[in-house]
């Protein structure tokens, strides 16, 4: 993986609405990363800009917080060109994010992007578990999502 000036990875993690998927990959990845002893760039976005601003969703903190990691400082925001130039891995929660992100990206972006779960083997071409509009246990779905994608992470940064 390629890193950022400062030797270590940059990654972006990529939903909707920057709320729910996106926050709690990046609390999932902070707390692998950490756990791990690596030093990374880790933010998140969504490709929609509903909820700029806004704190995560309360049954996102909520699970995060069940898993020992505090998302609650959060403030979700929108993808951005720069974004294409500031990380080298942009990571999207589904298919449609992956191809709005393709979209905006310039002709000489350098951020590579992907499908988090391609990252998962046996979950290549899967999206993340939207939980947003169903009970709270997709939440608990959600971050075991995250969760594998962080941990596959971790793994191929640790072997780069």
């Amino acid at each position: 993986m390629r890193t950022d000036g400062h030797n270590r990875p940059a990654i972006l993690f990529l939903c909707l609405g920057n709320i729910c998927r996106s926050p709690l990959a990046e609390g999932a990845a902070r707390a692998a990363f950490a756990d791990a002893g690596i030093d990374a760039t880790l933010d998140s976005a969504g490709t929609g800009d509903w909820h700029i601003g806004h704190p995560p969703d309360q049954r996102a903190q909520a699970e995060a917080r069940r898993r020992g990691t505090d998302i609650s400082d959060l403030r979700g925001r929108q993808l951005a060109v720069d974004d294409f130039y500031r990380f080298d891995l942009i990571l999207a929660a589904d298919a449609n994010n992956l191809r709005e992100a393709r979209a905006l990206a310039p002709p000489d972006a350098t951020a590579r992007l992907r499908l988090m779960l391609d990252l998962v083997p046996g979950r290549r071409g899967e999206s993340v578990t939207d939980p947003y509009y169903g009970a709270d246990d997709g939440f608990a779905a959600t971050w075991a999502d995250v969760s594998a994608v962080a941990a596959a992470l971790v793994a191929e940064t640790s072997s780069g």
